[in-house]
């Protein structure tokens, strides 16, 4: 008898083989696709024509409407957070369009003005009278982050500073993330939360995008420095995050319980396409401590399993993210050094779930042919998929230049997979 879709993912993530490879494509913010891609499906499809919602604007992500999904075959549906990004609400839907002339569904909330050089700008919360903190260049597809950097004062420096956005999470949102966790559960499918605040580091987050006016450190660059120079500023700043993720995981615990099956742990990048960001003795000292502690709270507290996003050439990373307690790795840059498929499976597969990996999205999904596509998404699956332990996504977000004929043969060759080949 066929497995439910929740079912599926429930077995790939307790590494049994499930009856079919599980599917994401809209369960989280690196796990999703533009959306003039969205919108290409569902006119390939023949769905009917009405306008795509851009759910995450930072990526400029569509979301995937039921009808898309079972079109799709999509096993796991995402819990997302009040606020996107930039901080504002994901409410009272308008169209807006691209440079390009494609018309979407953007927030009301979302309020922007054109530059000299006719680049889009976008406010955080909505509040034009703070400096914009996103800007989408003119024919862009995505947004880039504006750094606000207020000079450094070494003797002010406060690790407060950095915690701005982190704080006691609030009964309204407490309330969303249990309606959206039923929610999501109804649909059969698997879950996946993104519950938010116990990404330490992570460099789309530290200009503090959602924030009117940020402060501490919060220059990339500067940022990246800081973790070598100000090493035990960078400490504390974790420390008090980690205290306050964990009192807010708590209390999100008693009103999602075991609805949700994966969380949105940690979307921290540590690789290049060679090489990694920190030597794995960095990571051990800096981040492991602090990762440990909430993977741990969640692994004593709940049946959630912990997912962490890491682009880039990380093989040498893997033993020290395995033993920080995650029990999920995405994207898996297959096209990155040293990120061997078959090498990954068989060194790390026991201990780690690989969502992700099933098409190298640098080069065959973008600039392959279907035949290629099927070809590759195959073999990746009968490397991932034996013995489960495997959710199918591509490297990373879905670009939207990418031919829909592409993403089709993708999800085609998913289908025709079948259980374990």
């Amino acid at each position: 008898m066929p497995m439910t879709s929740r079912e599926r993912l429930g077995a790939a993530l307790e590494h049994r083989q499930p009856d079919r490879i599980p599917v994401d494509f809209n369960g989280t913010g690196v796990t999703g696709m533009h959306v003039k891609c969205v919108i290409g499906l569902r006119r390939h499809y023949g769905l009917p024509d009405r306008l795509v919602k851009v759910h995450e604007p930072y990526q400029m992500l569509g979301w995937i409407d039921e009808d898309l999904q079972t079109v799709l075959g999509i096993d796991v549906q995402g819990v997302y957070g009040l606020d996107t990004m930039f901080g504002y609400r994901n409410e009272n839907w308008t169209p807006w369009r691209m440079d390009d002339g494609t018309e979407v569904l953007m927030s009301g909330n979302f309020r922007t003005t054109r530059d000299a050089n006719g680049d889009t700008l976008v406010f955080p919360g909505g509040d034009r009278t703070a400096a914009p903190s996103g800007r989408l260049p003119r024919n862009g597809f995505f947004f880039d982050t504006i750094i606000r950097q207020e000079p450094i004062d070494e003797a002010r420096l406060d690790p407060e500073d950095n915690l701005q956005e982190f704080g006691p999470v609030s009964d309204e949102v407490l309330g969303h993330f249990e309606r959206e966790s039923r929610r999501a559960a109804a649909t059969g499918r698997g879950t996946i939360a993104s519950f938010g605040g116990t990404a330490l580091g992570d460099i789309a987050l530290v200009p503090g995008p959602g924030l009117k006016r940020p402060r501490g450190v919060r220059d990339v660059e500067e940022w990246y420095v800081s973790t070598l120079t100000r090493r035990p500023y960078v400490h504390r700043v974790f420390e008090r995050q980690t205290e306050i993720a964990l009192a807010n995981l708590a209390r999100i615990r008693e009103r999602v319980g075991d609805e949700v099956q994966a969380a949105f742990v940690c979307g921290t990048d540590f690789g290049t396409q060679r090489s990694q960001f920190c030597s794995e003795a960095s990571f051990r000292e800096l981040y492991l401590p602090y990762y440990r502690r909430i993977n741990d709270w969640i692994h004593a507290h709940t049946a959630w399993k912990s997912f962490k996003h890491s682009c880039g050439a990380v093989y040498n990373l893997i033993p020290a993210f395995i033993d920080s307690g995650f029990d999920i790795l995405n994207p898996i840059q297959v096209s990155a050094a040293g990120m061997d498929p078959r090498r990954l499976k068989q060194e790390f597969g026991r201990d780690l779930v690989f969502w992700g990996g099933g098409i190298d999205t640098q080069k065959t999904l973008a600039f392959g042919g279907p035949e290629e596509v099927r070809a590759e998404v195959l073999e990746r699956c009968d490397i991932f998929g034996r013995d489960g332990g495997f959710v199918f996504n591509a490297v990373h977000n879905i670009q939207a230049d990418v031919p829909v004929a592409n993403i089709a043969a993708m999800f085609e060759a998913v289908r025709s997979h079948g259980g374990g080949r």
